[in-house]
């Protein structure tokens, strides 16, 4: 015997090996979530502790020790390899994703586990622990959710939760294998746990193979309905005739029918709103209640001694059901949330009940015990009197009420049928029944079956296959999504495989000859054909990777002889390679991208009839290192300014910006490296740009400072935007070259154009002797331009052509900067003006646009908006001519 610890107070098991009479104390080094006894070996366990680690004991002691890390905290990946050859380059993963750490199911031949890829999960099983492979549901199908219903009739039920479905879901039925699945049942109704987990409403009934009842959502009304062929064909249950008084009930189909509530209990001493035992066939009691839909309001409980082709009223309130004497006597007793000293027996299927008081006073019953073995005759009846008082256990043994063993002629024949149909799943079975009225024990040697002979196979034995559906006349026709060729496309030349008729065997149907040869699938020889349908995909179903990484390629032929198809993959880097036959690629194609880029991989499958080809655009990224934010130091309000954020290196995969502007509390999303935005009030903003890529998050920050309006030299020479060019110097103080350009469209000659340059010269000195372009940079820090030097430029170059086009082309290539070049420039030596300026403010010194001991420049043009900020390198360039002044 094995006790737990409360684990509120210590983790500790109670041992005894002598029948209770004393135990002694283990103290574990862990919490148990739960228990496993081995099947065989009495003395083995295994526990599994809250923080997910699996303990064994060989000795009927929980060891101290974790034999296995069954699941980590992240999830984990299934790996395969030689047991010699196990490195890291000689693993392969068979999934393209990590295996979600809560879907692992084992039962019976088959294990299930989920693997999430590219925000969809994708459904892999084991048969016979053989290798995993993709479970296959129709193309159209886009499930959310899929919980393995049973897998104890050699396939597999399973309830996938479509996309659009929220209540219900969809009932679907595997080949042997458990790989090919197809639709039984559309939006079963489910029904919501004491724990708060959904339960499908689906019963399998005990003693009766292949028979099932479901709950249907239907033009929301649910609806109750029964299969006898593994869900191949379902109907609604008929009404019983009459009601407990006798009075007949008008109930016809389809439109009033038996609805059933199917739910089954958690608790193991009561019974769930259906009940059936394997020992007692044909026999269903449940809650339910007559009508055009199912009901939770005026039930009552229904019994049917027929396999549920025809039902009877017994009880207008619902009762808990048990099986006794290997079904030859139903108890049902009130349930517990009403007090009761009664219960009800029947001998002969639920046709007649007997009362007997098993309590003096009222017993809100908790629970029974049946002692083990269906053939008992004795009872435990455990509850309370009130919810203050102690536990009461009652025993109840009718053994007295036998005063015999059945013989042979207490039984009678009963056959098995669907509404008069005599073969069910292919057998005509016959079953031995006690006559009403003979009151003798059937004891445990009393055996229900007496023969079950195989039936001619007709068109109900078999359903339709993977990939088609039962049309309106009854046939099974290729679906939309389906091309029935595709089965023999990737088998080889001199193979065989197996030509679908669109039909298949319903699962342990025993039915022979007849149409078995019909819709059998027939072997046949695979074709020769020539490379089609070519796909070329990542392992992991991504489109990018890492610069280093190791990165799988997986090709897939959907038609070709695999065995004389000649592969080639280039990689697009400049590395290519080859394989004789498309089998060499099963594991993938791995390589190893040493730059970044988007590089082009191209697959050709080439055989002697034929060739195809693909192609994949791969990304391959390096992580984000730097970010730098430029933006000017002054703007003005209201006018828009950009901002731009650079990234390196370059190659860096997408990246998401976040921009924090103008003192705001909710960043600006975008995915562009640069962004316009409009400054409402003055004063210094500071903007902030956050970069995110991956796992990585970089942030830059700059002060602007806002303006209402500040003189400059445009406003205070009146000349022309376009003819102004400016060039600041690194250093401290900041110095400046302003230089003015001739009006390319004047023809009055070149004496008044140098004349007018002259006058407009002798303004801007003026006006920056008199301190008249000056602005705010920040609270405390005023920017005063003035002139230090007024002499001739140098001709650049002896051709006028070529130097006034190259600085043109030089203001339109640079079109960055603080203050740099206010150019004046025509065919001669022409004055220009050195510019400095000047911050007042002792204690800090700032150089507006320039780097100290770089070979940088920073270039504007000074217009109505201000000074345009920005930078670049001084390099030698041959601009071309764009046009001539």
């Amino acid at each position: 015997i094995m006790l737990l610890t409360d684990p509120e107070f210590e983790s500790s098991v109670l041992i005894s090996t002598d029948e209770g009479a004393s135990y002694q104390k283990y103290r574990l080094s862990f919490f148990v979530l739960s228990l496993l006894f081995h099947p065989t070996e009495e003395d083995w366990a295994l526990a599994y502790s809250h923080d997910q680690k699996l303990y064994s004991s060989v000795d009927f002691v929980i060891a101290s020790r974790s034999c296995f890390l069954c699941v980590c905290l992240t999830d984990v990946q299934y790996v395969t390899c030689r047991a010699q050859m196990c490195s890291e380059a000689n693993r392969n993963y068979p999934f393209p994703g990590y295996i979600d750490i809560s879907s692992l199911v084992v039962q019976d031949d088959y294990i299930f586990i989920q693997v999430p890829t590219s925000g969809r999960a994708s459904y892999y099983v084991s048969y016979k622990r053989e290798a995993f492979i993709q479970i296959k549901l129709p193309k159209y199908s886009l499930p959310k959710d899929l919980h393995i219903v049973s897998t104890d009739g050699k396939q597999v039920f399973a309830a996938v939760q479509e996309w659009n479905q929220n209540d219900t879901y969809n009932l679907y039925l595997s080949d042997t294998r458990g790989i090919y699945f197809t639709l039984a049942m559309e939006n079963v109704k489910t029904t919501k746990g004491i724990a708060g987990n959904q339960m499908l409403d689906l019963y399998e009934v005990a003693g009766i193979k292949g028979m099932l009842i479901a709950n249907k959502k239907q033009d929301n009304q649910v609806k109750t309905y029964i299969t006898y062929n593994k869900g191949r064909d379902w109907r609604l249950l008929q009404a019983p005739a009459a009601d407990l008084e006798g009075n007949d009930i008008h109930c016809i189909l389809p439109f009033c029918s038996l609805h059933l509530q199917l739910q089954t209990s958690e608790n193991p001493y009561v019974s769930g709103t259906i009940s059936t035992k394997s020992s007692a066939p044909g026999i269903i009691v449940a809650t339910g209640n007559i009508g055009a839909e199912l009901s939770y309001n005026n039930v009552g409980m229904f019994v049917s001694s027929d396999a549920g082709n025809s039902w009877r009223p017994i009880f207008e309130e619902e009762h808990n059901i048990w099986f006794l004497d290997r079904g030859g006597a139903i108890v049902a007793v009130k349930q517990p949330s009403v007090p009761t000293r009664h219960l009800w027996v029947s001998f002969d299927e639920g046709s007649h009940w007997t009362q007997h008081s098993f309590s003096t006073v009222p017993l809100f019953v908790d629970g029974v015990l049946v002692e083990a073995g269906a053939e008992n005759q004795i009872m435990t009846f455990f509850g309370h009197f009130s919810h203050r008082s102690e536990w009461q256990l009652i025993k109840i043994d009718y053994k007295s009420i036998f005063s015999r063993k059945c013989t042979e002629k207490d039984y009678h024949t009963w056959h098995l049928h669907n509404q008069g149909e005599p073969c069910v799943m292919g057998q005509k079975q016959i079953y031995m029944k006690r006559q009403p009225g003979h009151y003798c024990m059937l004891g445990k040697d009393y055996s229900r079956i007496v023969s079950a002979e195989s039936c001619i196979c007709r068109a109900h034995d078999f359903e339709c296959d993977y990939g088609y559906e039962r049309r309106s006349d009854g046939n099974c026709r290729p679906a939309f999504w389906f091309n029935p060729s595709s089965v023999s496309r990737s088998c080889s030349q001199g193979q065989n495989y197996f030509n679908s008729t669109g039909y298949r065997k319903v699962v342990l149907n025993n039915c022979t000859k007849g149409v078995k040869e019909m819709y059998t699938a027939r072997k046949q020889q695979c074709p020769n054909r020539s490379p089609k349908g070519l796909t070329l995909t990542t392992k992991d179903g991504k489109l990018t990777a890492n610069m280093g990484s190791n990165v799988t390629f997986v090709v897939h032929l959907d038609e070709g002889d695999s065995l004389r198809t000649n592969v080639q993959l280039d990689f697009g880097d400049g590395t290519a390679v080859s394989y004789s036959n498309l089998s060499w690629t099963e594991e993938g194609i791995k390589h190893v991208y040493k730059s970044a880029g988007i590089f082009r991989v191209t697959a050709l499958a080439e055989n002697s009839l034929g060739s195809d080809t693909t192609t994949l655009f791969l990304h391959v990224t390096c992580p984000v290192e730097h970010v730098q934010l430029l933006a000017p130091f002054v703007v003005i309000r209201n006018k828009e300014v950009n901002i731009t954020a650079v990234v390196l290196p370059s190659q860096s995969r997408t990246v998401t910006y976040f921009w924090w502007l103008g003192n705001s509390t909710e960043p600006v999303i975008t995915l562009d490296g640069s962004i316009s935005y409009t400054f409402r009030s003055e004063g210094m903003h500071t903007i902030t740009v956050q970069v995110a890529s991956a796992n990585t998050i970089l942030q830059d920050t700059k002060t602007i400072a806002v303006q209402v309006n500040y003189l400059h030299i445009q406003q205070v020479s009146d000349f022309p935007e376009e003819q102004l060019l400016v060039a600041v110097f690194p250093g401290v103080p900041t110095a400046a070259e302003l230089f003015l350009l001739p009006n390319k469209n004047q023809s009055e000659g070149k004496k008044k154009s140098e004349e007018e340059l002259e006058k407009a010269s002798s303004i801007i000195v003026s006006a920056l002797n008199q301190n008249l372009v000056e602005f705010e940079l920040k609270p405390g820090v005023r920017v005063i331009v003035y002139n230090t030097q007024l002499t001739l430029a140098p001709l650049v170059d002896s051709s006028p052509r070529h130097s006034s086009s190259a600085m043109l082309m030089l203001l339109s290539v640079v079109f960055l900067g603080l203050a740099v070049f206010l150019i004046y420039k025509f065919k001669r030596k022409i004055p220009w003006i050195n510019i400095y300026a000047e911050v007042n403010q002792e204690k800090e010194q700032e150089m507006i646009g320039s780097v100290a001991n770089s070979s940088q420049y920073f270039r504007a043009t000074v217009g109505e908006n201000g000074l345009k900020l920005n930078r670049y390198s001084v390099r030698k360039y041959v601009f071309p001519k764009l046009f001539s002044l």
